[in-house]
This record gives C-alpha cells, sequence and structure tokens, in this order.
C-alpha cells in the first residue's frame, strides 16, 4: 500500500534513483523506452516505491513493571508511551497494534488504521502487570503483522530469547525499537531501605547493605551497558528512559530520532 514511507524495495514509483543496464528477467514496464530512442541502449528505471509501516507495540505486563509499588511509575510511563508513539505512528498514516499480555490475559490487536484503535489500545493497558509470563514465545505473531516493532519494557525477563525471535524480523529490513524502561529506585536505591523483594518472585529477598549496595549498583551498571551494546548490535533503536526524568513527549522525540532508513 502507497504511504509516506521509503520502501526498502526498489520498484518503478515516480521518485527515480537511477538507471542501469536492462538485465534479463527485467519487467519490461520499467524499461525507459524515450531514453532508449535517444541513446539506442535499453536502460531500466530504478526508483523507490512509497509504503506504510504497520507499526505494533509490544508492552511487558509483567510484575515487575508494577515498581515501585506505591507508585507504578514504570507501568504508568509504559502506558502513556505505548499511547503516544502509537498516536503518532497513526497520525502519519500507519497502521498501529498492539501486544500486551500477563499472567492472566493476553491481548493482541492487529495493526489497524481506524480511529477507534488507539482507545482500544488504552483499554487493553487499563489492567495491572502480574506474572513473570515470558514474551519472546508471543513474538512470531508480532513479526509477521508488522513492519516496525516497538518494545516497551523493564528487560527484567527473557530479553535473550527475545533478541533471537527478532533477530529475522531486523534482518529482513523491519524497524525495531526497544525502549528500556528504568525506576529511578532501580538506579538509585533507597539507603534507608533495608531488604529487597524480587516482585516477579516474592519468596526472593536479598539484604541492603553498604556493601551489597554498592555491588548491585555496579552489577545494574554493567548489565544496562551491555543490554544496550546487544539490542544496538542486533540493529535496534534502544533507548532507556527513567519516570519523571523528562517530559513524555521529549521521550518520544528521543525514542523516534534515531529512525534511519531501512538498508537496502
Amino acid at each position: 500500500m502507497a504511504g509516506p514511507h521509503q520502501s526498502a524495495a526498489r520498484g518503478g514509483a515516480a521518485e527515480l534513483v537511477e538507471y542501469r543496464p536492462y538485465r534479463q528477467g527485467d519487467e519490461t514496464s520499467r524499461i525507459d523506452w524515450r531514453l532508449m530512442a535517444r541513446t539506442n541502449r535499453v536502460y531500466t528505471r530504478i526508483s523507490f516505491d512509497h509504503t506504510i509501516l504497520p507499526t505494533m507495540l509490544v508492552v511487558d505486563a509483567s510484575a515487575s513493571m508494577a515498581f515501585p509499588v506505591a507508585t507504578h511509575a514504570k507501568w504508568r510511563l509504559a502506558r502513556q508511551l505505548a499511547v503516544g508513539l502509537a498516536g503518532l505512528a497513526r497520525d502519519r498514516g500507519d497502521p498501529v497494534g498492539l501486544l500486551v499480555a500477563d499472567d492472566h490475559r493476553v491481548v493482541l490487536l492487529r495493526p489497524r488504521t481506524r480511529r477507534t484503535i488507539i482507545g482500544l489500545m488504552t483499554e487493553a493497558l487499563d489492567r495491572e502487570p502480574a506474572g513473570q509470563r515470558a514474551l519472546a514465545p508471543m513474538l512470531p505473531p508480532v513479526t509477521g503483522a508488522a513492519s516496525r516493532i516497538v518494545v516497551l519494557s523493564d528487560c527484567l525477563g527473557d530479553s535473550d530469547a527475545m533478541r533471537e525471535v527478532l533477530r529475522t524480523f531486523v534482518l529482513s529490513g523491519g524497524e525495531l525499537y526497544v525502549v528500556h524502561i528504568v525506576a529511578g529506585e532501580e538506579l538509585d536505591p533507597d539507603p534507608a531501605r533495608q531488604l529487597l523483594v524480587d516482585p516477579e518472585a516474592p519468596a526472593v529477598r536479598r539484604p541492603l547493605t553498604t556493601r551489597t549496595r554498592s555491588a548491585y549498583l555496579q552489577r545494574f551498571g554493567a548489565w544496562r551497558e551491555a543490554l544496550a551494546r546487544d539490542w544496538r548490535e542486533l540493529g535496534a533503536s534502544y533507548s532507556m528512559v527513567v519516570p519523571a526524568a523528562e517530559p513524555v513527549r521529549q521521550m518520544i522525540r528521543r525514542i523516534v530520532r534515531p529512525a534511519v532508513p531501512p538498508s537496502r
């Protein structure tokens, strides 16, 4: 379908890129007959088609996204960004859809351009994060329905498995954005807190002392650096966002700014 984006495929659209000598198998409709009449040589017009980019938002709704428990800051930001990014894509003419899942319910909305899609997405995101459902096994229908995928997650689940599933999608020319949502309390735990509890496995508890806090900060920082490197090496656009650290609109601009045309 025609749209505002330059397609990864070369075709016979009006936007001329170059000529090249005719090759056996080229469509005769792409031959520039006027140029052939002037030069007595057969050339094929090469141009870029314009298309739409069906966009899927994949939103992590596992229990860790409800941190901090008092404010649910990560989850609130994930919902705001999902709706904001979906609205931006739809306003540009791209169909948008959503995958959101927890241990109790899975919602898969296929990409569409109807005005009602944003309302449906908002309703689907009106839930409390729960459980520890893996996202990777649910991605194949998403990769088959989209040309652009945006993952919003704290990446504390099955990121390695997700990269393997999405590798083929990226190699085939799909656009992938990974929005890593990190709470301020994860970056700088309250020194007054004496015990840390895993929200997805409450039985896992760790004392927080001066020594363990220092070790945590070091390991958490190294993990974030490795995570960003791995996603970028895959070909994804990686962005880390922190609730309340900047306006949501500014976050959205920063997320979409690295967009580049697909490789050809």
